[in-house]
This record gives structure tokens, C-alpha cells and sequence, in this order.
């Protein structure tokens, strides 16, 4: 099992602090969550349907009927590898690691490349993406990806694209100028494959619900394989609401932007900032954008892991989980939730200011 952000309980006994005073800032989510409106009772006893009005609401906010619900994005990210012969992918490295780990285990070679345009000259019939990318921030302009599905199309190959950070990017549901949820299986991008989650933007990671848009064909087979009723009935009906809430999802974006802002400037003493609007990564390494290899400079190396687990630790021993990337030099940091939060990372950075 990969290590991932979120893990509370580990860090609350690991450094002795109750779990109740950390500060969360390791997982991405929207610390201010879409409010959860009652749930009827019978969502509890009766199995789902799928005619229950969640199919319709993702069709209007992803501008997109070519989609299938799933228990989490993870659900895919496990799965689709299993639908295509193995064969060589090109994965946009550093990379959400969940994504290569499906993909060898399904029997597939991997090569991770820095660049968007390396991938495309290494001729492999898939290439594999976040955009916005985590956890380095990065994100690409929609034009390049469309260039890039349709020079993939042109040789019979496959985009995937996953985008569980992106809705906080868009104008709002059916304009989306940077995601290319809208187009995924159409004539225009037939082999664009989207993921997309609730979890982030939303807040709603606890809920597992998760979409993936794109060809009929390999709807069809996903769903073959994952089964009746993937998504329990008041996550669907939870999932519903939320994507149907325009004003909602109008001002989160807008509070968002402003809070990741924020965070960057908070971070700007520390380091090298990036941002999307649900988190901000913080660089120790002298190229970012690269890949470590044999000719990386060992002594650097070694100095900027020192550095990002130094502060790592200084945080964690203040009761603030951030998300270290010991390999690429990363530490990500979530926003903060409210005014005392805000508080306690900026009197964290400042103390660590002060001895070092």
C-alpha cells in the first residue's frame, strides 16, 4: 500500500498529541465542504437506482453524458489498466503514484517523463497525466492536451487525463476552459479518458463518489466489472445536490482562489511555491520539473531531504500534518479552514524563520 495524506491517527501517536488538536493540511480537500443536506431515510434501506436524477446533474455540471459513476475516482485508477493489453505507458512524472501502480500490476511497462512533449515523442499508445498535476502544482493549458489527445488518436492511442483538482479551475459546470471533462468520448477527443471527483473541490472524500467520462466502449466494460450499486444510495443522493448547487460551487470557487492566494504568499519565505486552488506545494529540490536520476548532484540531494523532512518535522511537532515527497523535494500543504488555523501556520512559519 502507497502512503497517503490524511493519516491523523498515525501522526497523533507517533508524535504524542491528541488527535483533536492536529491541523489537517495533507490532503487537498476543501476544508470548507459542501453542507450535507438531509438525507431521507429510505436512502439507508432501499438499494439505488440509477434513474435518480445524479446521472443528470453530472451530465449538466461536466457538460458530458458519457460518463459512469463510481465509488471514488480510485475505483478507476484501479480498474481501467485491467481494460486495456498490456502495453507501454507514459506517465507525466511526478505523478499521483496510485496511477503507475495500477497500471504495472495490470502487466503494463512504465516510463515516467518530465514533459508533456517527451511523452508524446516516446510513441506509446497511452499516456497518463494529472492536470492539475499532484502533487507539484503544474498545470497544463487545455490546448496542448487537445493537441495531445489528437496526435494520440491520430496513431490509435489513448489520452487519460485525471483531473480530481480541477473543478475549482472552472468558470463554472459547462464552461470548463481548463479541464476537457466536456469532450472526453466525443468526436473530438474519441480516445480522451477523464477522471473526476467529488472528493476535492466538493470536500466530500468520505462519500466516495467519483466519475469517469469518455468512449461508450470502455464505460461499458468498466461497468461490467465493478458491479450493481457501486455507489451507496445517500452518497448518490449527497453527490446529486452537490453538483446541482451552482451557487454553491460559484462562491467555494471564488473562496478558493482567494485562500490559495493566501497560501502562497504564507509559504513564500519558506521556498519555491506553486499552487492550485486547493493546495499549494512548497519546492526543496533544485529542478522541480525533472526526474531524479544517477547525475543528480548526491550531496544536494541529500541536503534538500534533510531540509524538507527538517520542516516536515517542525510542523508535525506543532500538530500540523503537511504531505512530504521526500523523492522529488515537495512538501504540500492544504488551506486552512478559518481564522485560527490561518493563525497557527503563520506562527509556525515564523517561528521556524527565527532558528534556521
Amino acid at each position: 500500500m502507497l502512503e497517503h495524506g490524511g493519516k491523523l491517527r498515525s501522526a497523533a501517536q507517533h508524535y504524542g498529541i491528541q488527535l483533536d488538536n492536529w491541523l489537517d493540511l495533507s490532503t487537498g480537500i476543501n476544508p470548507q465542504s459542501y453542507p450535507i443536506p438531509p438525507i431521507d431515510p429510505l436512502c439507508w434501506q432501499r438499494l439505488p437506482e440509477d434513474n435518480d436524477g445524479l446521472e443528470a446533474a453530472a451530465t449538466a455540471y461536466y457538460g458530458n453524458d458519457r460518463l459512469l459513476v463510481l465509488p471514488g475516482s480510485q475505483a478507476a485508477i484501479q480498474i481501467l489498466p485491467t481494460l486495456f493489453k498490456p502495453a507501454v505507458v507514459a506517465f507525466l512524472a511526478p505523478i499521483y503514484e496510485e496511477h503507475p501502480l495500477a497500471w504495472q500490476r495490470a502487466g503494463h511497462q512504465l516510463r515516467r517523463l518530465p514533459s508533456l512533449r517527451r511523452a508524446l515523442a516516446a510513441t506509446t499508445p497511452i499516456v497518463l497525466l494529472c492536470n492539475p498535476n499532484n502533487p507539484t502544482a503544474t498545470t497544463l493549458p487545455r490546448e496542448a492536451l487537445l493537441e495531445a489527445a489528437a496526435q494520440l488518436n491520430n496513431r490509435g492511442g489513448w489520452l487519460i487525463v485525471d483531473e480530481a483538482f480541477a473543478d475549482p479551475e472552472m468558470a463554472n459546470g459547462a464552461t470548463d476552459f481548463t479541464g476537457l471533462a466536456s469532450l472526453a468520448g466525443s468526436a473530438e477527443a474519441p480516445r480522451l479518458i477523464v477522471l473526476r471527483s467529488l472528493g476535492k473541490f466538493f470536500g466530500l472524500a468520505g462519500a466516495r463518489v467519483g466519475f469517469i467520462l469518455g468512449a461508450a466502449e470502455k464505460l461499458d466494460q468498466l461497468r461490467e466489472a465493478i458491479g450493481p450499486w457501486p455507489v451507496a444510495h445517500p452518497s448518490r443522493a449527497v453527490a446529486r445536490e452537490a453538483l446541482s448547487d451552482v451557487a454553491w460551487q460559484t462562491a467555494a470557487r471564488k473562496r478558493l482562489t482567494t485562500s490559495s492566494l493566501r497560501l502562497a504568499d504564507c509559504l513564500a519565505p519558506l521556498g519555491e511555491v506553486k499552487r492550485t486552488a486547493l493546495f499549494c506545494t512548497l519546492s526543496m529540490a533544485e529542478e522541480t520539473a525533472t526526474i531524479a536520476t544517477s547525475t543528480t548532484n548526491p550531496t544536494s540531494a541529500a541536503s534538500n531531504e534533510q531540509q524538507l523532512d527538517a520542516l516536515f518535522e517542525h510542523f508535525a511537532r506543532r500538530a500540523i500534518l503537511t504531505r512530504r515527497f521526500a523523492q522529488h523535494g515537495l512538501l504540500r500543504f492544504g488551506l486552512p479552514g478559518n481564522e485560527t488555523e490561518w493563525r497557527r501556520l503563520s506562527t509556525a512559519i515564523e517561528e521556524w524563520g527565527r532558528i534556521n
